[in-house]
């Protein structure tokens, strides 16, 4: 039984905020415009079905394929450059998805310099937007860090004994992958897969770059051609329904098992020829050229091409308006993540355990599904008081973020909250320590890498997120992702290139910090 105490009503009311844009998409269904929807079912809605899932499957292979294949070899064997490219493989967690697409149709579109070098060759033009290649490419290019750092992570912490073990027995490095490393990894690599999902099914830009029609960009349409947030809502309740699948997916292919930090291996287990060495560390930096090298070195050629176009006094307002709102909308959300860890600290129930988990769900919400959720939410509360002030205001905007990323914020402060003894606590209330003195002097001292890594990564996400930003937004406060994709949508990808490059700086710097940090080892 539940007393319901000032911190049990604390928490309730946190959880219900987190929630509210979700629940009221479940209740648009009250009302059915029904020759709407039979329009939607006779127009594009199978289409929407068949594309969404063809770029989830898609993707799913790719990052499956590339995280735990990169991971397996940073691990598992030496070859030149290794510890080096072990940190760099991470580095595509800077490049938004839909700047890497602009980058990818700016070269290999029928005007793209690529296409350019063929067709003296007579080789016949390709179309790189047609079908389901292109998108699940760049999202498959961005999104595998995902898999590779929870893969690289699970492969590094398993037993050397295990290995040496089935060695001894006569097993191949392969047969070594299949038959011990790869079951004892599959919880951490389906978590990392079902988080690069989500993200799939959240992406607006690329999508809609490419032309690729997928729930995100039918959302989006609805709204802007039939201005029907009802119909919005209850489409996006039908892409939550799937992301909220992918969850269930997880956790049941993860059922009760967990992982045992065992001592991660000083070396790798296995050996490589000479030659096999070069060809391995030559295979790795290949995917870092095509993700990471050849667009930076295009955006700069770009950039330098269109910079003196392009600049102008408008681009302190979008560093400007970037800054403010993601530096102050995740102060918010790590304040949020760190309430409810101390509220887990201090209770402990299944009820909790389970209000917990309904926060951070907001997570498996694509952007413009929280972004119709809020505007629905926004407009109920007009209605109930009779103003205006909600719609249009930045407190909209700070919730869907909140929503979005208080997962993110809250994993790394519950990791460090976890590691604080309670002999330490108990000790300094023995000594006279008040709450206050507790907070300043024990807790935020222990926490602090945490909180700051905790900042850096809402922070990363915020500066990058797209179609909330883009729906939410008030008048006069667009934004580096904003400008990047209005000019990218017009194919004016040289000017692009000038806040891409800016956007992905603050992402490599916000890397290395958390580097600094230890986090990313």
């Amino acid at each position: 039984m539940v007393i319901w105490t000032p911190a049990w009503l604390l928490l309730a009311t946190l959880v219900l905020l987190l929630l509210l844009p979700s629940l009221h998409l479940l209740s648009s269904w009250q009302e059915i415009d029904t020759e709407l929807w039979q329009h939607f079912a006779d127009s594009f809605l199978s289409e929407l079905l068949v594309n969404t899932l063809l770029l989830v499957v898609a993707v799913a292979f790719g990052t499956l394929l590339l995280g735990v294949g990169l991971a397996w070899l940073v691990v598992m064997y030496e070859f030149p450059g290794r510890r080096w490219l072990s940190w760099l493989l991470l580095l595509p967690f800077a490049m938004p998805a839909y700047v890497l697409a602009f980058v990818f149709l700016g070269t290999f579109d029928y005007g793209g310099t690529f296409q350019q070098w063929l067709r003296p060759y007579g080789i016949e033009y390709f179309d790189i937007r047609e079908g389901v290649f292109g998108p699940a490419l760049v999202l498959t290019l961005v999104f595998y860090p995902y898999v590779y750092l929870l893969a690289r992570t699970a492969f590094a912490n398993q037993s050397i004994s295990m290995i040496e073990s089935a060695r001894i027995l006569g097993c191949s490095p392969s047969q070594v992958f299949w038959r011990v490393s790869l079951p004892l990894a599959r919880p951490a690599i389906a978590a990392g897969v079902s988080l690069a999902l989500m993200e799939t099914l959240a992406d607006f830009g690329t999508v809609a770059l490419f032309n690729y029609s997928t729930f995100t960009t039918a959302i989006y349409s609805v709204w802007e051609d039939f201005r029907s947030l009802a119909a919005a809502a209850q489409l996006s309740t039908l892409l939550l329904l799937v992301a909220l699948l992918l969850l269930g997916v997880e956790k049941y292919s993860r059922g009760r098992r967990s992982f045992v930090q065992q001592a991660r291996l000083d070396q790798p287990p296995f050996s490589l020829k000479v030659w096999q060495q070069w060809f391995v560390s030559g295979l790795v930096w290949f995917v870092l050229l095509v993700v990471l090298i050849i667009p930076v070195i295009q955006l700069s050629i770009w950039a330098y091409q269109s910079v003196l176009a392009e600049w102008d006094s408008r681009y302190l307002e979008w560093f400007n308006s970037t800054l403010i709102l993601s530096i102050s909308a995740a102060l918010a959300t790590v304040f949020m993540a760190l309430l409810l860890n101390v509220l887990r600290k201090r209770f402990a129930s299944r009820p909790l355990r389970t209000a917990l988990l309904l926060a951070r769900l907001g997570y498996a919400l694509p952007g413009i599904v929280l972004a119709i959720g809020i505007m629905a939410v926004m407009a109920w509360f007009n209605s109930l008081f009779a103003t205006t002030w909600f719609i249009g205001g930045l407190f909209a905007l700070y919730l869907a973020y909140m929503v979005r990323f208080i997962a993110v914020a809250y994993g790394p402060i519950e990791s460090r909250l976890d590691t604080i003894r309670p002999s330490v606590i108990e000790a300094a209330r023995n000594m006279g320590a008040g709450s206050v003195r507790l907070v300043w002097e024990i807790y935020l001292p222990l926490l602090k890498p945490g909180l700051i890594a905790a900042f850096i990564l809402v922070f990363l996400d915020i500066s990058k997120e797209l179609p909330a930003t883009y729906l939410l937004r008030p008048f006069g406060w667009d934004t580096l992702a904003i400008r990047i994709f209005e000019l990218s949508a017009e194919a004016l990808y040289e000017r692009a290139a000038v806040p891409s490059l800016l956007l992905l700086l603050m992402g490599v710097v916000g890397l290395l910090i958390l580097r600094r940090l230890n986090l990313f080892k």
